[in-house]
């Protein structure tokens, strides 16, 4: 059940930053419930075929929430998850940002706004050398305001990339404050609808919704796809939600086992 394997891998991202003493967790618990879905449901990506381009790609634009995407790999079996142990260690392959020394990541991002641009070329490539694979990426919604997403954005429509699936964690939330306040981007949909994107919203945290959303690819033909995930930033622990002051925060070792103790309880109903 994907519902159960959320709560697992949130429990993973918060043992990773108690034992790293950093890390993202905020958006790492805002987009995780998409990295379930995409890696366990809708692409065509393994440690088995990583090495066949004709696989499925994925881009993770949101670099700094690197925890999520780190517990979602171990679960597929690209590594053991006792490396977690090591992350943010010197030495240590596994940095605070996606490193392509990690088996599983394709591209080293952090840099906000390149992964969008990066993922618009593997698409067009795909396009270019008639393979039928795609390429999704996640992009947090802080760093929409970069000029390097737009630039992207027009070059996807101008290539009909409909084998790009672009995703927005609109959990509102940014290093400093709520997005509007610090650069409005709404209305966001239209924008990215008036740039050539087939745009759909969806609950980001519902895994039926997220199976069904991507279950509808491609929007439509000729058209790059766009889905507005809205999520809540620290989602599944309720002193974490919607805080900004979690974007980047360790918990304590009190509120490490308050947090786990949610989650518990949160299984449980699972199995009601």
């Amino acid at each position: 059940m994907l519902e159960r394997k959320s709560i697992l891998y949130r429990k993973l991202i918060l043992e990773m930053i108690l034992n790293a003493n950093a890390g993202h967790t905020g958006g790492s618990l805002s987009c995780v419930d998409l990295l379930n879905v995409l890696y366990n449901h809708v692409m065509n990506i393994s440690p088995e075929n990583f090495a066949d381009i004709n696989r499925d790609h994925y881009i993770h634009s949101k670099g700094h929430s690197v925890e999520a995407l780190y517990a979602i790999l171990a679960e597929k079996g690209f590594y053991d998850r006792e490396e977690l142990n090591s992350i943010e260690k010197y030495g240590s392959d596994f940095i605070g940002h996606p490193s392509r020394s990690v088996p599983g990541i394709e591209q080293n991002t952090g840099a906000l706004g390149h992964g969008l641009s990066v993922a618009v070329g593997m698409a067009l490539a795909a396009k270019r050398d008639g393979r039928n694979n795609r390429v999704f990426t996640i992009m947090g919604d802080g760093e929409l305001t970069e000029g390097s997403i737009w630039e992207a954005s027009t070059s996807a429509a101008h290539y009909h990339l409909d084998n790009l699936v672009a995703i927005v964690d609109r959990n509102s939330l940014q290093i400093s404050g709520k997005t509007e306040d610090i650069m409005a981007m709404e209305p966001l949909e239209e924008k990215f609808s008036a740039f050539g994107f087939a745009v759909r919203n969806v609950n980001g945290h519902s895994i039926p919704d997220l199976i069904h959303i991507f279950e509808e690819l491609p929007f439509q033909e000729g058209k790059p796809n766009m889905i507005i995930a809205h999520t809540i930033k620290g989602k599944g622990i309720s002193f974490m939600e919607n805080k900004v002051e979690w974007h980047h925060h360790v918990p304590s070792e009190q509120e490490y086992r308050i947090a786990m103790q949610e989650l518990d309880e949160a299984e449980k109903k699972l199995e009601e």
